[in-house]
């Protein structure tokens, strides 16, 4: 027996004004991505930002796979994520941020679980954001668990590895975004593996998980996807 072939990758990076960091993570998870796969593409979502992120990303891998795709104005993560996730077109998508809290090799750590009928979740080791959005975070996904039940230990968590059909034709805009992805891989029968991942400080730029305006967005798109699960939809995973 011989391990199978890994998947093509997209990674997608939803930035907002990371003009600092943006450029070293785009180089970092090209190199990452060289050691593992054969076939990659990186695709660097500016979701409206008011500096160069989006020049840096451009610039910052001339020789590799780099898609741009910038919205003219802030949409939300939500909004940015589902913009690259219908972009991809490689076998599986990488979800990483671009605020450069994730060191990109540690997709090595990821791929070892994948398969085509799986979610690879990770959960964050040590969490590195401020005491407010940490406790925002417990109190939402308390609802969650409530409402949904069980979906990931750190739903939130945004390095994931995923077959590319699970993020295609998502709806949520803002925060929800990652419990819609895993509420839908989890209605349609998708195995969740989760598995431990560093997590770091931000080195520049501002978090904004704990603004007011964000967190009441999540509970609103929370709630409609309560009221009508069917907006989830349902996407075939292949015969294990």
């Amino acid at each position: 027996m011989t391990d199978p072939a890994p998947p093509t990758i997209s990674a997608v990076l939803p930035a907002f004004n990371e003009e600092a960091v943006i450029a070293d993570v785009v180089r970092s998870t090209a190199e990452a991505l060289a050691r593992h796969v054969d076939r990659f593409e990186i695709i660097v979502v500016d979701d409206g930002s008011h500096d160069a992120t989006a020049s840096q990303a451009r610039c910052a891998v001339p020789d590799a796979d780099v898609k741009v795709i910038s919205h003219r104005a802030n949409r939300g993560y939500g909004a940015a994520l589902r913009t690259g996730f219908d972009a991809a077109g490689c076998e599986a998508t990488w979800l990483m941020d671009g605020d450069g809290q994730f060191d990109p090799a540690d997709i090595a750590l990821l791929l070892p679980h994948y398969a085509a009928d799986r979610v690879v979740a990770g959960q964050r080791i040590h969490r590195q954001d401020g005491a407010l959005r940490r406790l925002n975070n417990r109190a939402f996904f308390g609802v969650v668990r409530t409402l949904f039940g069980s979906v990931a230990g750190d739903v939130n968590c945004a390095f994931k590895l995923f077959p590319a059909q699970v993020g295609k034709g998502l709806r949520c805009d803002g925060a929800m975004i990652s419990t819609e992805l895993m509420l839908r891989a989890k209605r349609s029968g998708y195995r969740v593996v989760e598995v431990g991942v560093p997590h770091y400080p931000r080195r520049a730029g501002q978090a904004t998980g704990a603004d007011p305006r964000v967190v009441l967005r999540a509970f609103a798109e929370l709630g409609r996807l309560r009221r009508d699960p069917s907006l989830l939809g349902t996407v075939t995973p292949p015969e294990r």
